[in-house]
């Protein structure tokens, strides 16, 4: 399964970035490929092998009719516009004879291109019925397989078949292995003898000291620290692979070299690499995943589990590869069908053991929120796989415990090679940002993590079962689009589309920071009109940017006239308000009733406009908290803008003076201190009024106009400080409210003791 995972993965990377010539579709030769699969799909009695090469071919073809239903598309589109100026053919009147004309030579020329096009998708839809049949086929057959009683492995009648067949097996490839008596044999040995020893040095050094050399740097670079301490380690920590799997491969080779290798040692020779691979692959990741000198670990389990969890990795790594070397070995010769589950029954008893002692692990330190919830949940589901599989061996399923062990233990393996390269992403992340590993709990790592586990999809459908062609077939549906109306929108269309309406938003993003920084404050506008001017035409480029999209994608959008007046009922009702705040916002916009660093009042709260937005505008209190005013209340509510269009405003100070004061004396101090102030304006000159004869005080109000409104607070204890200050030196008494209390019964207060 290894093996048959690996050339899958292999085809779908070439298949997925080679780029096949388009011609015309042969449609003589595709008549012929059809009525075959018609035939083969009818009596249904062909090998899964013949039903595959047949659906490769029509799958062929199918891109072929595709291309060419696409074909001319703008031509198309051309020339239907043309038709469209030319109006409607009118009733009741005659039509201009070269309008007539004209009409007839474009619908001959539409008609010319749209025939390859109807053909085409005729054929598309036949061949694409064709694929979906036979895949029925083998998806029935596949289930058939699956869901088939064999042989039970517990049954003592299979055990003697069984030993005979492997004995049978290890005794040809030791026969193999006599060759070095041909002299002819030792011959080439002894030329090849240099070669074969210095391959065996190389794969013994590489193999003895290799994985030693590596975790020595990586221990040094831990060491030093830094920013991309991870990174480096993660790179060195490769090395543990690499090392000794070019000693294997030496070793593979030198074996290779003696010729002592024959028919049934050479694909084992073939196969030691990849298996080698897998065991030291699997203990870099036990090593990522559990690490022993790491503080902050990609899975927090418990020291004792977390060796626990590296030892179970690689148990889980031996015990795949011995079976898929057993169902090498069986492969050499003709066995009973008992052999194959008699022989795996230990191994599979194995796997369940393992796995269900690792899932036992994961949900003991896995209960909680968030990824430790997730390790717990794959916790339990491993130890069901593990209890399942062994048993459905056991009673005689071996192809649907097979098809659900193995899986379930590359899946966790695709779980932890994904964590591990998030968390090299991170690092990596930090060390251009200079983060760190702070960096790993930023957004942006958290997103490639998203991206790789989109990427490993493809690998877990292929994990369980998935063909090939399954996925090829979903990517070309991908890349055909969907259809809305008479458009099709194609992946194509949509990373157009991006790419325009993205170069429009930055470059009206360049042009409003070139407004704002170098063009608009050497005018003569106020700040609120060059807010207002820059956040126009951010509006203005944005819309102009997705509408240039739209046409640069071919996006037809005529076609989505119903759902656009769908969509408008339900504005009118569910989204009115939103739709209010924004038709508001450009009023305010526009209109500009308020600006930023405006000072208003609206329902009850002051404060600054710090921020216009397209639904609310934000004001900054003067307690310096944010209040967020939906821009329909603006609009259409009271709104007191103290600093409209100037920042002049008037302060009103309130006094009261003793009775038996000389009022015309308090007329005049007050007068002295009110011109006294910078901020207070000399047209019109400051004011004051005697105001009422007050229960307790003579009251007197001093009226001024101040240049800036802002500083009405400062101004205003200014000037209290200098009256208290005169009034103080002059002996101008502020008086103080002031109650006699008169009691009816003083009496009941002595009697009351």
């Amino acid at each position: 399964m290894i093996r048959s995972l690996a050339a899958a993965l292999v085809a779908l990377v070439f298949w997925a970035g080679g780029v096949l010539a388009q011609e015309a579709p042969n449609y003589a030769l595709w008549d012929s490929v059809a009525s075959r699969a018609e035939k083969s799909v009818d009596e249904a009695d062909d090998t899964n092998a013949v039903f595959e090469r047949l659906r490769a071919r029509i799958v062929s073809f199918r891109a072929e009719f595709l291309a060419a239903r696409d074909s001319g598309s703008e031509r198309i589109a051309t020339l239907k516009a043309q038709i469209e100026a030319l109006g409607p053919v009118p009733e009741g009147t005659a039509e201009p004879a070269d309008v007539t004309a004209r009409r007839s030579a474009l619908m001959t020329q539409l008609r010319a291109l749209t025939a390859p096009q109807q053909v085409a998708d005729a054929a598309f839809q036949r061949a694409d019925g064709l694929v979906s049949q036979i895949d029925q086929i083998l998806r029935a057959r596949e289930t058939r397989r699956l869901l088939s009683l064999g042989p039970s492995p517990l049954n003592p009648v299979h055990w003697p078949a069984a030993l005979e067949d492997l004995s049978r097996i290890f005794k040809d490839i030791g026969n193999e292995t006599r060759g070095w008596r041909d002299a002819a044999q030792r011959a080439d040995l002894r030329e090849n003898l240099p070669l074969v020893l210095g391959l065996l040095l190389v794969a013994g050094l590489l193999l003895a000291r290799g994985q030693r050399w590596t975790r020595a740097v990586s221990l040094h670079l831990r060491r030093l620290g830094g920013s991309g301490v991870g990174v480096s380690r993660f790179v060195v920590s490769l090395f543990r692979i690499i090392l000794p799997l070019a000693g294997i491969y030496a070793l593979a080779a030198a074996l290779r070299a003696t010729g002592l290798a024959g028919v049934r040692i050479n694909p084992l020779l073939d196969a030691v690499p990849l298996w080698g691979a897998v065991l030291l692959g699997s203990g870099w990741l036990a090593e990522r995943l559990f690490p022993r000198d790491d503080d902050d670990p990609l899975i927090a389990l418990t020291p004792d589990h977390q060796s626990e969890a590296r030892s179970y990795i690689l148990i889980l790594a031996v015990l795949v590869v011995l079976q898929e070397a057993v169902t090498l070995l069986l492969s050499f010769d003709s066995t009973a069908p008992a052999t194959a589950v008699v022989v795996s029954l230990p191994i599979t008893a194995f796997l369940g053991a393992v796995l269900f002692r690792s899932g036992q692990i994961l949900r003991l330190d896995g209960a909680g929120a968030g990824a430790a919830r997730l390790l717990w949940t794959l916790g339990g589901a491993a130890m069901a796989v593990a209890l399942i599989a062994p048993v459905m061996t056991a009673i005689g399923y071996a192809e649907a415990a097979n098809a659900l062990l193995y899986p379930a233990i590359y899946s966790l393996g695709l779980f932890g090679l994904i964590l591990v390269l998030q968390r090299f992403l991170a690092d990596l992340y930090g060390m251009a940002t200079r983060q760190g590993p702070e960096a790993r709990d930023t957004l942006i790592p958290v997103l490639l993590g998203f991206g790789l586990a989109l990427a490993g999809a493809p690998v877990l459908a292929l994990a369980w079962g998935a063909r090939l062609v399954d996925l090829a077939d979903i990517w070309s549906r991908f890349l055909q689009g969907f259809q809305i109306g008479g458009t099709r929108i194609s992946p194509g269309d949509f990373l157009t589309f991006a790419i325009i309406f993205v170069a429009g938003y930055m470059l009206t993003r360049l042009v409003q920071g070139t407004l704002r920084s170098n063009v608009l404050p050497k005018t003569r506008i106020d700040l609120g009109g060059q807010n207002a001017i820059v956040s126009g035409l951010g509006y203005v480029g944005i819309i102009l940017a997705a509408l240039i999209a739209v046409t640069g994608a071919g996006i037809d959008l005529t076609s989505l006239a119903l759902v656009a007046g769908a969509l408008s009922v339900g504005i009118g009702f569910g989204l009115q308000n939103i739709v209010s705040n924004f038709v508001s916002g450009i009023i305010l916009l526009i209109e500009r009733p308020i600006s930023e660093g405006d000072w208003i009042e609206v329902g009850g709260q002051q404060g600054y406009v710090r921020d216009i937005s397209v639904r609310s505008t934000r004001i900054e209190t003067f307690e310096r908290t944010d209040v967020i005013i939906p821009n329909a209340d603006l609009v259409s509510g009271t709104v007191t803008n103290y600093t409209r269009g100037n920042t002049i405003g008037r302060l009103i100070v309130n006094i009261g003076v003793a009775y038996g004061t000389d009022t015309r004396r308090v007329d005049a101090i007050l007068h002295e201190i009110a011109a006294a102030q910078p901020m207070v304006l000399a047209d019109p000159p400051p004011s004051v009024l005697f105001n009422a004869f007050g229960a307790d005080a003579l009251e007197f109000q001093i009226r001024l106009i101040l240049r800036d409104v802002n500083y009405i607070l400062s101004v205003k204890n200014d000037i209290n400080h200098a009256i208290a200050a005169r009034f103080a030196a002059e002996g101008i008494e502020v008086p103080f409210a002031q109650r006699d209390i008169w009691l009816r019964n003083p009496e009941a207060l002595k009697t009351g003791q």
